[in-house]
This record gives C-alpha cells, structure tokens and sequence, in this order.
C-alpha cells in the first residue's frame, strides 16, 4: 500500500452540501478501491481539507482522485507521500 495525501478545494456548491454522510460516502469510496483512510483534516489557506489514505498504487489514488471529484464537486490534488526516513535511504542510494 502506498501514502497519498488527497488535498481537497470546495467549489461554492460542494459547500453546501457538507456532511458527516458525504464524509462517510467519501470513506466508503476509498474502501472500495481497496484503500483506507488514515485521517481526514479541514484545512485553512489553500486548501480546504486533506484526506490522507492508503491506497495500492497511483493508478487507484488517480481513479479515487475522478470518483471523488464526481461525486462531491470538491476539486481534488492528490499527491503521493514517501516516509522521511524512505526517502534519506533512496537518496542516499543514488548520491
């Protein structure tokens, strides 16, 4: 499984429309992708919100990205996340 951090931008609809049911159709999303969701935080500056997830590879992180865009009309970034200590040993690898 691999670390993507979902940034999250409300368009003025999906504004009205926020809900802990919306949040939980969000998770279930994930779930069937065969991701999880490790944390969900509201944001202020440029973002919005920030889901944090697992997923099993980019290609399900991108289509998670399009089904949760259609489906809630938040604009999603997904970005992949490499734990700090991962990233030294790759770097170190190739320096």
């Amino acid at each position: 499984m691999e670390t993507f951090f979902m940034f999250g931008k409300y368009s003025s609809d999906a504004l009205k429309k926020i809900s802990p049911e919306r949040t939980r159709k969000v998770i279930s999303t994930i779930q069937k992708l065969g991701g999880r969701v490790k944390s969900v935080y509201a944001l202020l500056g440029n973002n919005d919100l920030v889901f944090i997830v697992s997923l099993p590879n980019a290609a399900q992180a991108t289509i998670a990205s399009i089904a949760l865009t259609k489906m809630t009309g938040i604009s999603f970034t997904t970005s992949p996340a490499i734990p700090v200590d991962q990233f030294d040993r790759l770097f170190n690898k190739y320096n």
